[in-house]
């Protein structure tokens, strides 16, 4: 029997392979979240440095996802624009940030006219809010960093929690032309998980009334899945699995901010709508 059609019965190397798989994404995953936890505490500039990186790498991935291309002039671009818009952001300038990141999607569609411009074009805004949202949220001290956390922990809840039920209970699929692995049983453990993880929350923020952030973290957790199924179909009309495979055992790093892309943008709009003069104290406690 060829190697490539042994059973996975507990003893071949399929089985090894799913155990070294999995133990270098239990690894990756601990790795990233102590070192996001880490520059988070560690202050507004710290974290926004990670961010700006974390941003670059997801400006080099979405290019070689879209153009097949790495370092060109669409790139540079790119990067430009997601680095101003962060800058503003962190001098509290949320709405300017958003004209620098349309402005800069604009452009890319100008210049990026050889392959898939609209797709180049969209992807200058999918990076640039949601890094000058959690840039603009940390900056707002005291809460800043409660806030970010509380963001952190609504995606980390609702894919980890998805994930359980989808594979405790399975059942019928949740968009199978999309994502074939993932169920409603996943999609609903995963909201309900995620609210109850926000009510909890509440508990460490004096102030906050767990009802309240129960209710956020619920409609987070719907937010969060949404972006991973919006990753999801775009590596499906692109013909591929993973946006790289920078992070062992995950794939790329547009893979695992999925859904923090979408959360932090929509915490950004709640708090410019209701105060956009303290985002992170708006999130948690009200406005």
């Amino acid at each position: 029997m060829p190697e490539n059609m042994v059973p996975k019965t507990g003893h071949g190397p399929g089985t090894a392979a799913s155990a070294r798989n999995l133990q270098e994404r239990v690894v990756s995953g601990v790795v990233m979240v102590l070192v996001a936890l880490a520059l988070a505490y560690a202050g507004p500039i710290p974290f926004a440095l990670l961010i700006v990186a974390v941003s670059l790498v997801m400006c080099w991935e979405w290019g070689h996802l879209v153009r097949a291309t790495s370092a060109d002039a669409s790139f540079a671009l790119h990067g430009a624009a997601v680095v101003a818009a962060i800058g503003l952001a962190m001098g509290g300038l949320p709405l300017l940030a958003f004209a620098v990141a349309v402005a800069g999607t604009l452009a890319m569609f100008a210049v990026s006219y050889t392959q898939r411009p609209a797709l180049s074009a969209v992807g200058v805004s999918y990076v640039a809010l949601p890094a000058a949202a959690l840039v603009w949220l940390r900056h707002d001290e005291p809460n800043g960093f409660a806030a970010v956390i509380f963001l952190f922990l609504i995606v980390w809840t609702t894919d980890t929690m998805a994930f359980v039920f989808g594979r405790t209970i399975g059942g019928a699929k949740l968009c199978p032309s999309i994502s074939p692995n993932k169920t409603w049983a996943g999609f609903f453990g995963g909201i309900v998980s995620s609210a109850v993880m926000a009510a909890l929350f509440a508990a460490l923020i004096p102030g906050a009334s767990s009802l309240r952030l129960g209710l956020i973290g619920l409609a987070l957790g719907v937010i969060a899945q949404m972006g991973d199924l919006a990753e999801s179909a775009l590596k499906r009309v692109l013909g591929v699995k993973d946006a790289s495979h920078l992070i062992p055992g995950h794939g790329g790093v547009m893979d695992r901010m999925d859904g923090v892309v979408t959360v932090a943008l929509a915490a950004a709009v709640f708090a410019v709508f209701w105060n956009g003069t303290a985002p992170a104290l708006t999130l948690l406690i009200g406005g």
